[in-house]
């Protein structure tokens, strides 16, 4: 409808898939190294998660369409509702294996002949199955039997595994456990952060047509992204919705007012939906409940109705029969403990939580505190530096260093953080307490982080931003002594950044898992630092180092 009035050839914020659109947050560039990282090292099971809308099944369709078809053979499997003999027909037409049977034994046997002329022409074999939560135990212990084809040495096909962040709590039960323990790498797409947004906007609007100015002004952008969390699916239905309003207006300048006033409308449609679905949403089994409390309440007579001693007991019994779930009950704990703060206090007081660490004064209360532009400030004034990181929960543990984490409470206006003080075997331990706790499980903190967050650190040699290949001088020197202490450089303390010292800076990052890119930026000078002994700096595992 608008496409002629903004200069578009095509829709931009589509819902379909288009190649032609793809952009890569840095949260989807961290998931494909993950998948290539378990593909290329036959991990077997690698596990990918993220919120509807993420962008999951546009991570796995542009990785498999990347993979070298002479190295690899890919299939992958969407919506698989199926019985295990569907899902073995659906595997082997996928990688185009000609079977006609529906007998399960036939089915692997013509797949694990397939898989063993595949490894004979040294290819890997990579299948990929999305929305995996809907499969039925049955299906997904074919799935894991599918896995035992291997040789001696090396597992035949490397199956990744799509779905929510929900789907590692459904691989726990008891009669799943053994394909839980089987996945060896497991990456959780994150949200957008609001840069990667913006570029996401911009990149569509290119792609669709548009030259010249931008359509969105700084302040509608900073109001799509609050609304969508950087979700691109909410992304594109906002922006459409925006889009079209402006089309109504006879404008095509998207301000704060329009981009609002369209945000307002969407969430009262949606708060109307929900009104309208919850009678069908109620469950036959707990109207039957309710029906029998009526009619208690019917047979004890009219003065009863509201008796709170029999309100209680009817209530009672309710939440026997249907308990809320414990990620339920945690994120209601969180909205309640974080939701007593405002987005600034919050901040100051994780702020204040890792400067505790650090043996560094607090922030005091402040009115005018801003957590947008005073936290860098109060880093500098403490002699540290403050880092603000979008990662996955495995990466920040890797760094290793205590973290401000922003954690997503829908309903909320603005952020609210929660403070990473410590690992303990499985456990997070977390400041401040919730609801009694001082600490939660990976699974529980990655369900209700948002990926974003900010650490502080320190620089003692005074290295970030002076470092990069052919610079020369002291800090060079400096670096090429820590590499050398580290055990990745043996050459001379030249202090010149040559390529000796530019191939030892990549060997030290290979070697700690991070993009090898011979950049000196804040994470690289992190993990070089805190590997050498004699600096002392806090971390999770409890100990100065």
């Amino acid at each position: 409808m608008y496409l002629d009035f903004y200069g578009f050839r095509k829709t931009p914020f589509s819902p379909t898939s288009d190649s032609r659109f793809l952009f890569l947050s840095k949260s989807h560039r961290e998931a494909f190294a993950h998948l290539l990282y378990g593909i290329q090292n036959r991990s077997g099971f690698i596990a990918l998660t993220g919120e509807d809308g993420s962008g999951k099944t546009t991570v796995l369709r542009t990785l498999f369409s990347q993979l070298d078809p002479n190295q690899h053979r890919t299939a992958l499997i969407f919506n698989p509702c199926l019985s295990p003999p569907d899902l073995l027909q659906n595997i082997n037409q996928a990688f185009g294996i000609p079977t006609q049977s529906a007998n399960v034994f036939t089915l692997v046997e013509a797949l694990s002949t397939f898989l063993i002329r595949e490894n004979a022409e040294r290819r890997i074999v990579v299948l990929g199955i999305d929305e995996v939560q809907n499969l039925e135990p049955s299906v997904l212990e074919r799935v894991r039997l599918i896995s035992n084809l291997e040789t001696e040495t090396k597992k035949l096909i490397q199956i990744v595994l799509s779905g929510p962040p929900e789907l590692l709590q459904i691989l726990s039960r008891k009669d799943l456990l053994q394909l839980r323990q089987r996945i060896a790498v497991h990456c959780h797409l994150q949200p957008m952060d609001f840069q990667d947004t913006v570029g996401y906007i911009t990149r569509r609007l290119q792609a669709a047509g548009r030259r010249g100015g931008g359509i969105f002004s700084k302040g509608a952008l900073q109001r799509i992204y609050r609304y969508s969390r950087g979700v691109p699916r909410l992304v594109n239905e906002a922006c459409d919705k925006i889009l079209l309003a402006g089309y109504a207006q006879n404008t095509t300048r998207i301000t704060p007012r329009i981009a609002a006033a369209e945000i307002r409308n969407m969430k009262k449609g949606a708060v109307s939906n929900a009104r309208r679905r919850l009678p069908i949403l109620i469950p036959a089994s707990v109207f039957a409940t309710l029906l029998s409390a009526g009619i208690y309440f019917a047979w004890q007579g009219s003065a009863d109705l509201f008796n709170p001693r029999l309100a209680g007991e009817a209530t009672g019994m309710l939440a026997k029969k249907y308990p809320v779930p414990a990620g339920e009950e945690l994120s209601r704990d969180l909205a309640a403990e974080l939701g007593k703060l405002s987005e600034a206090e919050s901040a100051r007081r994780a702020f204040n939580a890792l400067a505790g660490i650090w043996k560094a004064r607090p922030v005091p209360v402040d009115g005018n505190w801003n957590p947008y532009q005073s936290l860098d400030r109060a880093a500098q004034e403490r002699d540290l530096r403050l880092y603000r990181f979008s990662s996955s929960l495995g990466a920040l543990v890797r760094i290793g260093y205590p973290a401000a984490l922003e954690i997503a409470l829908p309903g909320l206006d603005g952020k609210r953080f929660l403070s990473l003080v410590g690992a303990e075997k499985e456990k997070l331990l977390i400041t401040p307490p919730i609801a009694g706790r001082s600490s939660l499980s990976f699974g529980e903190m990655e369900k209700h982080w948002a990926g974003q967050g900010f650490l502080l650190w320190k620089d003692p040699l005074n290295l970030h931003g002076r470092i990069s290949p052919g610079a020369t001088g002291d800090s060079i020197r400096e670096l090429q002594g820590l590499l050398k202490e580290a055990g990745a450089y043996n050459g001379p303390l030249s202090g010149v950044f040559d390529e000796n010292t530019l191939s030892a800076f990549k060997k030290f990052q290979a070697s700690r898992g991070i993009e090898q890119n011979g950049v000196a930026e804040s994470q690289t000078l992190m993990l070089l630092y805190r590997s050498l002994p004699r600096f002392e700096f806090p971390n999770l595992a409890g100990r100065q180092r």
